[in-house]
């Protein structure tokens, strides 16, 4: 009985933390749902309550109106997608090797991949737009994708997952006669499906939220990420069109990776407790 009543207690003292932290959000989705007019009074209060009253679409409507805002989404979709299965590739394959094959300089490259981790990126970015702009790049989804490819953390999440698998289960493959492809493609990548979600739903978010490389490297409005052109048409919040647009904005570009997260959410929880799938 006491368990119980302490299960509860958690249980009730986690909503309300979670409550707390996503009043924010909650908020600034019932002010994108509220007319403007109503946003407007600053005499009442009304209208900045959490239920939106009255309900309307219309700072949607006029979000969506406005001519690139459709490229913006698929922009980031491409980059995003893009960046994700290429990040994927390169990180399997790079951890299975650190992590199963042994080879001369192997704790080297180790050493650089968690040095690549110390390093700003903000220090890379002007060999970056020198390099790219030398090879005319700029403004195409090559240029904002090729420059995220290189992820550290992914490596090193990778191969402490694969790490984690028991030998037994490499060994009893190679007496079935099983080589090192078979291996990896049919044994280590199904054992690895929940840290693969998990780098991928990692490497989704971090490619959809970029915006300072995107906004260096595109520069016509057609290329702009939805980071970028949303920000492009709030930059100065004297010039917006009403505050409902503004948080309209805000939503339209957390909704896909807020989604992203709540359908993947157990696998992130297993890859990140680094034990692999039985």
């Amino acid at each position: 009985m006491r368990t119980r009543r302490q299960y509860w207690i958690l249980v009730g003292g986690l909503g309300i933390a979670a409550f707390l932290w996503s009043i924010p959000t909650i908020w600034m989705l019932s002010m994108s749902l509220q007319p403007n007019e109503i946003l407007a009074r600053t005499t009442t209060n009304t209208g900045y309550g959490l239920v939106p009253y009255p309900f309307t679409l219309e700072n949607f409507i006029n979000l969506l109106s406005l001519g690139n805002t459709p490229r913006w989404f698929l922009n980031s979709v491409i980059v995003a997608t893009g960046m994700t299965a290429v990040t994927l590739i390169l990180s399997t394959t790079a951890g299975y090797a650190l992590a199963r094959i042994p080879f001369r300089g192997r704790g080297l490259v180790f050493v650089l991949i968690l040095g690549g981790l110390m390093v700003p990126e903000q220090v890379i970015f002007i060999p970056l737009y020198t390099m790219f702009a030398d090879w005319d790049l700029h403004n195409t989804y090559t240029a904002m994708i090729i420059p995220r490819l290189a992820v550290p953390l992914g490596v090193f999440l990778m191969m402490q997952f694969f790490r984690s698998i028991p030998e037994e289960v490499e060994e009893a493959a190679v007496l079935d006669g099983a080589g090192r492809w078979a291996i990896f493609t049919r044994i280590m990548l199904p054992l690895s499906v929940p840290a693969i979600t998990t780098l991928a739903i990692i490497t989704f978010l971090y490619a959809w939220n970029d915006y300072l490389w995107p906004l260096v490297s595109a520069q016509r409005q057609e290329m702009y990420t939805i980071t970028v052109g949303l920000g492009s048409i709030q930059e100065n919040f004297a010039q917006t069109e009403g505050l409902g647009r503004l948080m309209a904005s805000g939503v339209m570009a957390s909704l896909p990776v807020i989604a992203l997260f709540i359908i993947f959410q157990r696998f992130v929880i297993r890859g990140i407790a680094m034990g692999p799938t039985k």
